[in-house]
């Protein structure tokens, strides 16, 4: 048998293994079964491209069932109302609380109204039987954090259903309460987990599109770049000057030049004599008027009708 051989029947018993309680567990996360089919989908779609980081990985179901939670819990979801997440079980009926304690609905409507983090937590916990440690690496959180996580959501669900019977209960005692309930919960109802084949093929049409996608990016971008380098031009051009209004000076005969500057002087010398014919006269005046004062004053001094 050949490498790819074995990577393939490798790949094949994983999903084989797995695929039916991933498809579990991504349900009780969202409540939908199609976005549950679709992240275990997805989830072995990127197993089976990075097989050769997954199949040396000391836990490989759990490589694979931390894709499946990531996009199950992706917030993008919200956007679209086919994946977003379901705040209830699709059939009310099945969500009230039975004589023997609290029917399958009751328990999924009661995941559902947990926080993600706290679902997450707890699924993994109490559903899946991970230890706290190994939960809080999972969920990327520190042990004292998941702690806290599980502790409020084993809260929160005693709460809603409190026929379950954790309120005084332990610590372990309510994990293996919500363990054998969790774990008795139906699959996603009618929505089978994908099939073994058309998931290794699916993958591999999907990293086709993306590298084709990737190439087909980078050129359009050379392209324009190309593009706007051969528009461009290769040097500093000056914009466009304003005609001025009159002809520069620069380009008068020279004649031409010199009487406009002796009118230009004689028109500044005839303003200077004006002004200074002005001033002149303006001081003689002032002279004057002094002068007859002054004369007032000295007849009014010696006049003997003013003693």
């Amino acid at each position: 048998m050949t490498q790819p051989e074995q990577a393939a029947t490798a790949f094949d018993a994983l999903h084989t293994r797995h695929a039916a309680a991933l498809m579990q567990q991504a349900y009780l996360l969202t409540g939908r079964p199609w976005l549950a089919r679709r992240a275990v989908e997805r989830g072995f779609w990127l197993a089976w491209q990075r097989w050769p980081e997954v199949a040396v990985d000391p836990d490989p179901a759990g490589w694979v069932r931390a894709a499946v939670y990531e996009y199950a819990l992706t917030p993008w979801h919200r956007l679209c109302p086919g994946l977003r997440t379901a705040r209830g079980p699709r059939n009310p009926s099945a969500a009230g609380p039975s004589s023997a304690g609290a029917s399958d609905g009751a328990l999924a409507a009661a995941l559902l109204r947990l926080p993600a983090p706290h679902r997450r937590a707890l699924l993994l916990h109490d559903g899946v039987g991970l230890g706290l440690d190994a939960t809080a690496a999972e969920i990327e959180a520190s042990v004292p954090a998941t702690a806290g996580r599980l502790r409020h959501a084993r809260e929160r669900i005693a709460a809603l259903l409190p026929q379950l019977g954790l309120d005084g209960q332990p610590p372990e005692r309510q994990g293996e309460i919500l363990r054998a309930r969790l774990t008795a919960l139906p699959g996603p109802p009618q929505v089978p987990p994908p099939v073994t084949g058309d998931v290794r093929s699916g993958s591999e049409r999907s990293a086709r599109r993306t590298t084709r996608t990737a190439f087909g990016a980078t050129w359009l971008f050379a392209l324009v770049t190309l593009v706007t380098i051969a528009v461009s031009p290769d040097h500093y051009v000056p914009q466009p000057q304003r005609p001025q209004a009159g002809v520069p000076h620069s380009q008068m005969p020279a004649d031409r030049q010199r009487d406009a500057d002796e009118r230009e002087r004689a028109r500044r010398s005839e303003v200077r004599e004006q002004r200074d014919a002005a001033r002149e006269e303006g001081n003689s005046a002032r002279e004057e008027g002094n002068a007859a004062v002054r004369k007032k004053i000295r007849q009014a001094r010696l006049a003997p009708e003013i003693r």
